[in-house]
């Protein structure tokens, strides 16, 4: 198990012997069921904290400081724990002993990048569960934009946090290849096909502009020549699109270590009959109601602010994006899935609302549902908004920002702010080796990390593979600080899993990135000095720094740089 949680378990365990004794000499009364373990807000008031005393307080009608107080005196220390105190309202304090970080470090090192992997660790919270995560899901009408960028790197940073927690992880991707968009996408190609033999054709009012369209067209006229001139049938032209743009998104996404093990096709649900399942189950449900010539889902049933249109009053009756996703999540439910998560944009939080409470509604258990709701990406330049794309459109596609940044930095700046959050993206920021760069102040503490034991190899000195009679005792106050913020990783690691919040972990990498510089830019820090000892103990310690960023970094398909 990672070591804050065999930490607190042994902190559960003093606590809960101390209040058995405090009950038998008659000093409590009260049976505590469970016992709360956090980390105190102040680090110099020690390693682990409890609040059990505060809990007690109204059962035992005393005041939280005497209760701590009473189980302080009634507190035997193991060899592994320091110290205990009282503070605060009545908060219980436990300092570590250093005996006790050098046995986990010594469990970090021999476990080496692995340690701060969870699927390492011996009991994997996901072992034999199922996880979906369906996220970009953009329709195959045009390159990956920026906005769907972030969408795709948070997805893909929740697969891997839990694919490396030992879940069953199935990345999907959900998309429409019909209706009126993607006949729009026909009739475009078709006109720039057109156009490329000469023939006077006009672009469709609301038809795709980008210069992709060309390319496609331009491609077709190479390979069909003239024979499609007099073809009005779309679908010829829809196919070639759809083909060579989902070529186009398979190829951004793999630039990012991104990919997909399921892809699953709107059109196939209303195929297979299950839309039309899904509106007349609600209908028979009293959940919908006719006005205007439209269907709608009622909203007050629901406890939904309003009611939601579910097919259109138009000649066609066309069903909106939401009744068809309504099919969709019931169908992810039926897979058996035990967690399935969404990544969707800010724009459809009220969609996946009513998404929800239908499949709810019909008698489904939506347990499993959970969102990642993210805002959108400012793209600016020396503090102005950039606007344009020059060869794309309206918009800077996903490849054009790789080209300019690199694909390190599009997905550690895409997670380095919460997803809630509006994200502006600053291009020259972005580019800069520099420490206010968070990117490369990372990086830059690992190839520091690496660097030492290239100076270590020049100077022949080395690990030896046996690191028993390695003296850590020899570490200070700083060194041992610096093992205890890497090994507490894993817990950073786990916790943003558990709440789908993965800028956990680079925040983390920044503070830890940041506390290593600070150690090493001190001249009495040198790490390979005359003492062959204290060298020797002081690369154990950069060795699990190096590998606790190393992990980190891999988790968010981030490179961990040797040389810089």
């Amino acid at each position: 198990a990672p070591t804050a949680s065999t930490m607190k378990e042994l902190i559960v365990s003093i606590l809960r012997d101390a209040i058995g004794r405090a009950r038998a000499a008659g000093q409590l009364s009260t049976e505590v069921p469970s016992i709360g373990i956090e980390a105190p807000r102040d680090s110099a008031h020690g390693d682990v904290a409890s609040n059990v005393a505060l809990t007690l307080a109204k059962p035992e009608r005393k005041a939280p400081r005497a209760i701590a107080a009473i189980i302080k005196s009634h507190v035997t220390l193991p060899a592994e724990v320091s110290e205990v105190s009282v503070a605060g309202p009545g908060f219980i304090n436990f300092k570590m002993a250093p005996a006790y970080w050098h046995s986990e470090m010594r469990r970090a090192a021999s476990a080496g990048r692995a340690f701060w992997k969870p699927a390492a660790w011996e009991l994997r919270p996901g072992a034999g569960k199922k996880v979906q995560v369906e996220f970009l899901s953009a329709n195959p009408t045009g390159p990956v934009t920026v906005g769907h960028g972030r969408n795709a790197v948070l997805g893909d940073t929740i697969a891997r946090l839990h694919e490396a927690a030992g879940f069953d992880v199935t990345r999907e991707y959900y998309f429409n290849d019909g209706g009126r968009q993607m006949k729009l996408l026909g009739e475009s190609v078709r006109v720039r096909y057109l156009q490329a033999h000469g023939i006077d054709a006009v672009m469709p009012e609301d038809g795709y502009q980008g210069e992709y369209i060309v390319d496609i067209a331009r491609a077709l006229k190479a390979e069909r020549s003239d024979s499609l001139v007099s073809v009005t049938d779309l679908e010829i032209f829809r196919s070639v699109a759809v083909k060579a743009i989902f070529a186009d998104i398979n190829q951004t996404c793999t630039r990012l270590g991104i990919r997909f093990d399921v892809f699953t096709n709107e059109l196939d649900l209303f195929n297979s009959g299950k839309v039309d399942a899904v509106l007349k189950a609600l209908h028979d449900a009293g959940l919908t109601v006719e006005m205007d010539g439209a269907i709608w889902l009622r909203g007050e049933p629901l406890g939904l602010p309003k009611d939601a249109v579910l097919v259109r009053s138009d000649a066609d009756k066309q069903p909106t994006y939401r009744t068809p996703d309504i099919a969709y999540h019931i169908e992810k439910l039926k897979r058996g899935f035990d967690l399935i998560v969404g990544v969707f944009g800010a724009d459809h939080i009220a969609e996946h609302q009513e998404v929800v409470a239908a499949v709810k509604a019909l008698g489904y258990d939506i347990t499993p549902f959970r969102a990642i709701i993210y805002q959108f990406v400012t793209l600016t330049r020396a503090g102005e908004k950039v606007k344009m794309s020059t060869r794309k459109a309206t918009y800077v596609t996903l490849d054009e920002l790789i080209d300019e940044v690199g694909a390190d930095v599009v997905r550690f700046f895409f997670l380095f702010r919460k997803s809630d959050s509006q994200l502006d993206f600053d291009l020259e920021l972005a580019k800069k080796q520099a420490p206010e760069n968070p990117v490369f102040y990372v990086q830059y503490a690992h190839a520091r990390l690496a660097s030492i034991f290239r100076e270590g190899a020049a100077k022949e000195l080395a690990l030896p593979a046996d690191t028993s009679a390695i003296d850590l005792n020899l570490l200070g106050a700083e060194e041992l600080y610096l093992a205890k913020r890497a090994i507490a990783l894993p817990d950073v690691i786990s916790a943003a899993a558990e709440a789908l919040e993965p800028h956990r972990i680079p925040f983390y990498l920044l503070e830890l990135a940041g506390e290593f510089h600070r150690y090493y830019n001190k001249p009495a820090n040198r790490i390979i000095g005359p003492d062959r000892e204290l060298s020797l103990a002081r690369m154990y310690m950069a060795q699990i720094l190096r590998d606790a960023i190393a992990g980190g970094l891999e988790l968010l398909g981030v490179s961990a740089p040797e040389r810089m």
